[in-house]
């Protein structure tokens, strides 16, 4: 008997036959980045971790604030991620702000050590999140904003917030009338 594709189950979903979806559980942001420099291009990378790690990243502790990356020959890293020794861990805990390495295709991690040697330019992470049970960091190409830039930047989310309530307040307005 001939079942069309669409009715056939997808493979890969466990025992349940459910498809997992590629939604993120954010676990760390590091907003002050997206503050501080003008985001160029964005990346999505895998992380090597050890088993301490990712336990105390599921509890949604870690932090990005000083976090950097660099490029050493063929390989990305992570430098100073503070992510917090797992409570439970015993010896086997890991380094706090060790340096853990990142997975990317060979042409993403040419392309950014070509840009990232280009002046004003550096590779900053963004986010640590688990996509598919997996944990993953995105990172981006940015170019530092100058401190005009950031006041220029602050005064246009300022505006659009205010004409946003305007707009608001016209509408709560018009529907009372």
């Amino acid at each position: 008997m001939y079942v069309p594709k669409e009715s056939q189950p997808k493979q890969g979903g466990g025992a349940s036959g459910k498809v997992k979806d590629g939604k993120r559980k954010i676990v760390a942001q590091n907003k002050k980045a997206r503050h501080d420099y003008a985001i160029i291009d964005t990346y999505e990378a895998g992380l090597v971790l050890t088993g301490t790690e990712v336990k105390s990243l599921r509890q949604g502790r870690a932090s990005l604030t000083d976090g950097f990356v660099q490029i050493d020959g063929n390989e990305a890293w992570l430098h100073n991620a503070h992510i917090p020794e797992y409570s439970q861990g015993t010896w086997t805990n890991h380094t706090v702000r060790r340096k853990r390495k990142l997975l990317l295709h060979r042409e993403e991690i040419d392309k950014l050590a070509s840009k990232s040697e280009e002046t004003g330019h550096t590779i900053v992470p963004l986010a640590l999140y688990f996509k598919d049970g997996r944990a993953k960091a995105e990172i981006a190409l940015a170019r530092g904003k100058k401190e005009y830039d950031k006041r220029q930047t602050l005064r246009e989310k300022q505006d659009r917030r205010e004409s946003d309530r305007a707009i608001a307040a016209a509408k709560r307005k018009q529907r009372g009338e």
